[in-house]
């Protein structure tokens, strides 16, 4: 058995929905497809949310129905008209569930209200996708992945129960795969245990596609990309990128630890836990070899590894009476991150202050900022980015920061980070 994962590049028009037909009718194996919401649907979701939560009710239920009718469009230009009358009368019920979500918004829980709206973008993609496999002749089982994750109620970031979520995929899922039946689920969602949906993060769907392959013991995941494999950085913001033929799992959580969105970073661990391998292909032609991710990678000569993480925010945390900040000044300002879930990119402290990189979710460092300041003198920069170069020389380091105005810098043998303006 093996998982794929598509992601919303892979999805985005019909004609690119149809292109996947041969990948999955190529593979001998027994599939579990993980797949993303269309495009820029989370996007278009997250407009939705921004509108109900400032009280502009009827503006976010008319991004909605724009949303609607953009995917019956696109399900009107893959299905037949028989499937598609059935999946429109499907899809009416689907979203009547955006409706009720926006009415359901409330601005001082956020988190929460953001969940319920984004997770959709997911549900609407897979249900096109199941009906157009049907369509062509695919034996398939649509599974809702609210029904087999079960997570906490960290909304947004939410945390999986391993053990009931495992159970439950194997109850759900196993039998079917036994069968013959390819399954099409959603990434980047689950539920509580009262089935309150949650997301698991942005880029989530890549450690949805780990966890099943853990949990039904895949013999490998394959993440199915619009670039030939893993590259040394984002061609969106980097020229003269590398593709890399093989890289350990050690190094691409390094990366994903950094922030590169090419793996999610909780993806490798099942993986390695369980020594499945990872294939990152590319569904434009999938007859290029990709990149190779496992547990032993002979040495590799490794270029430059970048990362950029845009609009993050620089907090210096100042004692207002200049004591140190020793142990106990660091124990009291982690307990405020953690207790806030907010991610630390990069901190150094010096004998009086205290400097965070975080990235910049609003509602969150409002918050930080007026526990923090309390007991503290807060700056901040905000507008910033978070630069960082694994296998670094000061070539490329010295090219990646020109013209830049460099606010902190950190080195060790191998990585550098660089906060710049």
């Amino acid at each position: 058995m093996q998982v794929y994962k598509f992601g919303g590049a892979s999805i985005a028009t019909p004609e690119r929905m149809k292109a996947l037909l041969p990948i999955i009718k190529e593979s001998k194996d027994q599939l579990v497809l993980v797949v993303s919401a269309m495009g820029k649907t989370t996007n278009a979701l997250e407009a939705i949310v921004n509108a109900a939560c400032k009280n502009n009710n009827e503006e976010a239920k008319q991004l909605a129905q724009e949303l609607e009718q953009q995917h019956l469009q696109y399900a009107n230009e893959i299905l037949n008209e028989t499937n598609y009358l059935t999946f429109a009368k499907d899809f009416h019920v689907l979203f009547t569930e955006l409706l009720w979500a926006i009415d359901d918004v409330d601005a001082t829980k956020y988190d929460y209200s953001y969940d319920q709206i984004v997770c959709l973008g997911e549900i609407f993609s897979t249900k096109i996708f199941a009906y157009y496999l049907q369509q062509e002749g695919e034996n398939l089982e649509w599974i809702d992945a609210r029904d087999v994750f079960r997570t906490d109620d960290t909304y947004r970031d939410a945390v999986v129960d391993w053990h009931f979520s495992e159970a439950n995929a194997k109850e759900k899922m196993a039998g079917l795969l036994l069968q013959g039946k390819k399954i099409v689920t959603q990434g980047f969602i689950g539920a509580t245990q009262d089935n309150v949906s949650v997301t698991l993060g942005r880029e989530g769907s890549d450690y949805t596609a780990a966890m099943l392959a853990a949990m039904l013991q895949a013999k490998s995941v394959t993440i199915w990309k619009d670039v030939e494999g893993f590259l040394n950085a984002d061609p969106k913001e980097f020229q003269n990128t590398v593709k890399i033929e093989a890289i350990s799992y050690h190094e691409v959580i390094e990366m994903a630890y950094y922030g590169a969105q090419v793996i999610h970073p909780k993806t490798i661990k099942p993986l390695q836990n369980n020594s499945i391998p990872l294939y990152v292909k590319c569904f434009l032609n999938k007859e290029l070899e990709g990149t190779l991710i496992q547990n032993d990678v002979n040495s590799i000569f490794y270029p430059p590894l970048i990362v950029l993480k845009k609009d993050q925010v620089l907090l210096q945390v100042t004692t207002r009476d200049f004591s140190f900040i020793t142990e106990d000044n660091l124990s009291f300002i982690y307990s405020i991150f953690h207790d806030l879930k907010i991610k630390i990119n990069l901190i150094q402290n010096a004998a009086i202050s205290f400097v965070a990189c975080i990235d910049n979710k609003a509602d969150k460092i409002k918050q930080l900022v007026a526990t923090l300041e309390k007991d503290y003198s807060v700056l901040r920069n905000e507008n910033v980015g978070l630069l960082t170069v694994r296998h670094y020389t000061p070539d490329i380091l010295n090219e990646l920061t020109k013209n830049k105005y460099i606010l902190l810098e950190q080195k060790t043998r191998k990585t550098v980070q660089v906060v710049l303006k």
